[in-house]
């Protein structure tokens, strides 16, 4: 009977949005997830760098040390059981546990060499993280080393070790099956077409199909070794509509439905299914090309952040999903700034752009998502703008299309979020801070770059000093007068980080979501 109702459900899964539900209740061993997946662009380790994508590689890939299900606040042992570092030569000696991947493949020192250097070869978008380590093409191999199970990481840079094993726990160091990547090499890609639509990993999870804007399915993995996974499948159905979500959520259709809105959530029956909340490390901004030129002015910038009227959102359409927050440094992290100078005050805003000589109207583009809450930030901001003369024409797109847009620097003006790379300060305060090559041709993936930003060489410096500094107090004194600098003079207007309201019925315990999607574990899910 449950293998009928597993066929019944997946036939369920393809149906297009509006049909009419086929069941009342989901298989007892499979996790059924309603949610927006139009974000993701690869699921490539080595090229994924959207939110959906992260969540799905942390619960299929291991990487050497790794925050984990049980404490997503603690960094842990991953498919390395001991490390040692050495600080004065600069090198981190690992040793592998007793593991294998999903072929049945052993894993070995040399599929952890083959995973680095395949993404800093690759050079895709989160290929930074690793190669920020002083790693190249030409010297991955003499810097990352296997001697049978024991791995030595060399980096270069005058980092703290903790600094290094963070990078080491982000998403592109994730460790990959060597034999089948390189066995579904394709033109010389290593594996990157075939990597997008299957996997290679050894985590809980392994991935058996996906299909764009439809549909994902992971299946457990039992030899795992750690404790689970407590559930056989996980199905991850593309639902756009949050008021769809909550009508799958509520007649047993789904067991969890991820982009719950306020209206969804304060509709809820509270009839077998309930909500939760988890603090969100996202950052969600206002941007300004600065290859526009009526976008340049630091008196525009400036009247900006007096024009976006934060607590009326918050207070309305946004509340339970945002927090005002107006640093680069999520609230709940060490040395974040907490402080929101900013209000909506629309008379110091033409104040600021009569003083600074800024000729209106200014006519702009604004790229959003086309997904609540997005829509109606985006429309909240067009109307409070316009009372000075600045007319926002709103484009709205899937959350791929636009991101793809926004990392060719096509468009002008853009409203985005952004979560940490890695959990260390460095990764938002190079996102936010620094800019050292503005060239068309110098791509970067950082909010800098990507709105053309030349930052100017003081704040690169000061960014590179953070980055270096051994002592933990003084250190976060760096990143803290950062935080204020840009919060003060940049094209980018920071409003609010997201809190994260997740429906899910009542018979189901062990989700795990941390403070970003690379802390999003099914391992410990069940149904009760």
């Amino acid at each position: 009977m449950r293998f009928i109702r597993s066929t019944i459900l997946a036939s369920a899964l393809v149906l297009p949005m509006g049909a009419p539900a086929l069941l009342a209740e989901t298989p007892d061993n499979m996790l059924v997830v309603a949610q927006n997946i139009d974000d993701i662009v690869a699921l490539d380790p080595a090229q994924a760098y959207e939110f959906t994508a992260g969540e799905l590689l942390t619960n299929i890939y291991d990487r050497l040390v790794q925050y984990d299900a049980e404490d997503p606040t603690v960094l842990a042992a991953g498919l390395a059981e001991s490390w040692e570092t050495d600080p004065e030569t600069k090198t981190i000696t690992f040793e592998l546990r007793d593991a294998t991947f999903h072929s049945g493949n052993p894993v070995r020192g040399e599929d952890v060499v083959f995973s680095f250097k395949r993404v800093v070869d690759l050079n895709l978008n989160p290929a930074f993280i690793l190669t920020q380590l002083g790693w190249t093409p030409e010297n991955v191999e003499e810097m990352v080393t296997a001697d049978g199970n024991t791995v030595t990481v060399q980096y270069a840079g005058d980092y703290s070790p903790a600094f290094v094993l963070n990078v080491l726990a982000a998403r592109p160091a994730s460790i990959v099956d060597k034999a089948l990547v390189m066995a579904n090499e394709v033109d010389g890609d290593q594996g990157n077409a075939w990597l997008n639509q299957n996997s290679a990993g050894t985590g809980p999870f392994m991935l058996a199909g996906y299909r764009p804007s439809e549909l994902v399915r992971m299946t457990a993995y039992d030899d795992y070794f750690k404790e689970g996974p407590k559930i056989e499948q996980v199905v991850i159905r593309h639902t756009v509509e949050p008021a769809t979500q909550q009508l799958l959520l509520e007649q047993g259709d789904v067991d969890m439905a991820r982009n719950l809105t306020p209206d969804q959530v304060n509709s809820m029956s509270g009839d077998g299914a309930r909500v939760e909340v988890f603090p969100q490390a996202a950052i969600h901004f206002l941007v300004f090309n600065q290859n526009v030129p009526e976008l340049t002015s630091e008196a525009l910038w400036e009247a900006s952040r007096y024009l976006i009227d934060y607590e009326g959102m918050t207070d309305t359409f946004l509340k339970g999903q945002m927090e005002i927050h107006q640093s680069w440094w999520p609230k709940g992290f060490p040395g974040a700034v907490t402080d929101t100078p900013y209000s909506y005050d629309p008379e110091k805003a033409r104040q600021i752009l009569e003083e600074g000589g800024v000729e209106l109207p200014i006519n702009v583009t604004l790229d959003t998502i086309a997904a609540q809450p997005f829509t109606d930030m985006a429309q909240a901001i067009q109307n409070t703008f316009a009372e000075v003369g600045i007319n926002f024409e709103i484009t709205s797109a899937t959350t791929a299309q636009m991101i793809t847009k926004y990392r060719e620097r096509k468009h002008q003006a853009a409203m985005l979020y952004w979560g940490p790379d890695f959990m260390d300060p460095h990764s938002n305060a190079k996102a936010f801070s620094y800019n050292s090559n503005n060239d068309q041709d110098a791509y970067a993936a950082t909010t800098t770059w990507r709105n053309s930003w030349a930052v100017p060489e003081e704040l690169n410096e000061m960014t590179r000093a953070a980055l270096e500094e051994s002592d933990p107090a003084a250190r976060e004194a760096m990143y803290t007068d950062l935080q204020l600098r840009i919060q003060e003079t940049s094209p980018i207007m920071i409003m609010f980080q997201a809190s994260y309201q997740v429906g899910m019925a009542e018979n189901v315990s062990g989700y795990v979501n941390g403070a970003t999607s690379d802390f999003v574990f099914y391992r410990l899910v069940e149904k009760n």
